[in-house]
């Protein structure tokens, strides 16, 4: 049998290659964009002055470490018990107000650590009213007599910390209970488990991977906390790189730091995936049946509603309260300032544009992997998420290292050129912060679009291609409108979360340039909680958007 190939398909064939070649390398590039501040910032610490470690080793790295790892471990387990049983709470039982607490439960995700911190610093003043009335109905007069334990320490940044990061806990166990079957439960009874044990034995035992996943987020995040942690007396590894290069201007010392953060991050991955590289569960999908909550009585189910409701009222209630009360406070007797309106469209501009670049390159290196899957192109995609890993102190410094180089090479060659100088080009216009929030947050859209691309048949592409349609052809009119909603969702998770990011953005915003985040960090360092009210319940209202997202989705899955 002859297959006879006419040279116009042979010409076809030979322009879809090239064009898949041509992703692939754009997936490239993107990757070592991401890697090239993790690669700086060794080889700055690699060549910092060497007597700097004798210092750091002496009078920096042994507290920073040690409250580093105490507030993780602090952290950690309280996570773990807040999410855990709020997680089984609302799947396990039935009761009323189960439904709204389902999603309750996700409102403290809208709350930075920085502005908990902030809030219940001026909530629990001694002087402030919350400590005034438990004096007046104890009978005491002054905060001589009787005062509150001071939130400014290891442990009230523990517990701030911990009630504002339980629900990526949650999220990921609740979802784990969900797919658990019936059958296994019914299984367990009639072995000899009792009710109470189902969840010891059984359930808890199942969920380990996903508490495991949800840990390592909440660990992450509180490790790039750096507003909380200063705020509350707690000099961790993020803020001794903040304080190491703004204070005492030591780039190589802030450097070496964050490589020993960076450290730190690669031990947590490795610890967390070798707590679960055993843990292998698989369910029969055609005999299972969902797991069905218990109903409880009327005293039994308002007790599991008051119970839920605590991380809820401590996490998000108070301090969104309290917000949106000094924000009127503030309204009402000033109106709203010229800087601030100035500083929201800052922040805005700067995460709009933020945003669309890591979306052109998440979907880039999303459909590059597509494509021409094989090792290359799974190296990229996985490069592309190292930066979501990192603390953003670490990000920051890395990029910082690059940049000011091109900086000083692009102004002396300016000024041999054409014979004026341009300054800090790549920094002093903001090009810089927008690089950090490319290579902290890639990792989203990447996600988000090879999500998208995943839910689309192979065999559209192969229809298309049958069409005469090239990749960049079938990306236009195949994949990008079944995906956009995969990518909406990714673009507002990324907005969202560079308006609040605040260690880069402290690091490498411009000269007398202010976000909503900085001008709230630099109000409350000074003290003034009520100036900068109205800038942190901007950003609690403005993250709200992908916590009422993933709470209509979360009820679709259920």
């Amino acid at each position: 049998m002859t297959i006879i190939v006419s040279p116009r398909s042979s010409l076809i064939q030979a322009v879809h290659r090239k064009v898949g070649r041509l992703w692939l390398f754009m997936a490239g590039v993107i990757a070592l964009l991401v890697a090239t501040p993790i690669l700086a910032l060794g080889w700055e610490a690699l060549h910092g002055s060497g007597d700097l470690w004798p210092h750091l080793l002496a009078f920096v790295l042994p507290t920073a470490l040690a409250q580093t790892l105490t507030l993780l471990f602090g952290v950690g387990i309280l996570v773990i018990f807040i999410g855990t049983g709020a997680a089984w709470l609302v799947t396990a039982y039935d009761f009323p107000g189960r439904g709204m607490l389902e999603w309750a439960l996700l409102l403290p995700l809208a709350v930075p650590t920085y502005i908990i911190a902030y809030a219940y610093l001026d909530i629990l003043h001694p002087i402030g009213a919350f400590q005034g009335v438990i004096r007046a109905v104890l009978g005491y007069s002054s905060p001589r007599e009787f005062r509150l334990p001071d939130i400014r320490s290891m442990t009230g940044c523990i517990i701030l910390l911990g009630f504002v990061l339980y629900p990526y806990v949650y999220i990921t166990t609740r979802a784990m209970f969900l797919t658990q079957a019936a059958n296994l439960v019914e299984a367990a009874r009639t072995l000899g488990t009792r009710r109470s044990g189902i969840f010891w034995r059984v359930a808890l035992p199942l969920a380990r991977p996903a508490i495991a996943v949800g840990v390592s987020l909440a660990l992450m995040e509180a490790l790039n906390d750096i507003g909380a942690s200063e705020f509350l007396g707690v000099k961790t590894l993020t803020v001794s790189v903040y304080t190491t290069w703004i204070t005492r201007s030591d780039l190589p010392g802030a450097a070496q730091i964050a490589l020993a953060m960076l450290f730190l991050v690669i031990a947590l991955i490795v610890i967390e995936r070798r707590a679960r590289r055993r843990q292998r569960y698989s369910l029969t999908v055609q005999r299972s049946r969902s797991f069905a909550p218990r109903k409880l009585g009327r005293f039994m189910g308002s007790s599991a509603l008051f119970f839920g409701l605590i991380p809820v009222l401590i996490g998000f209630v108070a301090p969104a309260s309290y917000l949106a009360i000094e924000a009127w406070k503030r309204f009402h007797v000033a109106g709203l300032s010229g800087q601030l309106v100035s500083e929201a469209r800052n922040t805005i501009i700067m995460s709009a544009i933020a945003t669309a670049v890591v979306l052109a390159f998440g979907v880039t290196v999303a459909y590059a992997a597509r494509l021409r899957p094989g090792w290359f192109s799974a190296v990229c995609y996985r490069l592309s998420a190292i930066g979501y890993a990192a603390p953003g102190t670490v990000i920051a410094i890395g990029i910082l290292i690059p940049v000011a180089a091109l900086d000083r090479f692009i102004d002396r060659s300016v000024i041999e050129w054409f014979g004026f100088s341009t300054g800090l080009l790549l920094i002093g216009s903001g090009a810089a912060l927008i690089y950090a929030y490319t290579v902290r947050f890639l990792a989203i859209s990447a996600g988000g679009a090879e999500t998208g691309f995943s839910r689309i048949p192979i065999s559209f592409d192969q229809a298309a291609r049958s069409l005469g349609r090239n990749a960049t052809g079938t990306f236009r009119n195949v994949h990008l409108p079944l995906s956009k909603t995969a990518l909406a969702a990714a673009g507002l998770l990324v907005f969202v979360d560079c308006m609040k990011e605040l260690p880069a953005t402290l690091l490498l915003r411009p000269l007398n340039f202010e976000t909503l985040a900085t001008h709230l960090y630099g109000e409350a360092a000074r003290g003034s909680y009520e100036e900068a009210s109205i800038a942190a319940l901007a950003i609690v209202l403005i993250g709200t958007l992908p916590v009422i997202i993933l709470a209509r989705v979360g009820r679709q899955k259920s």
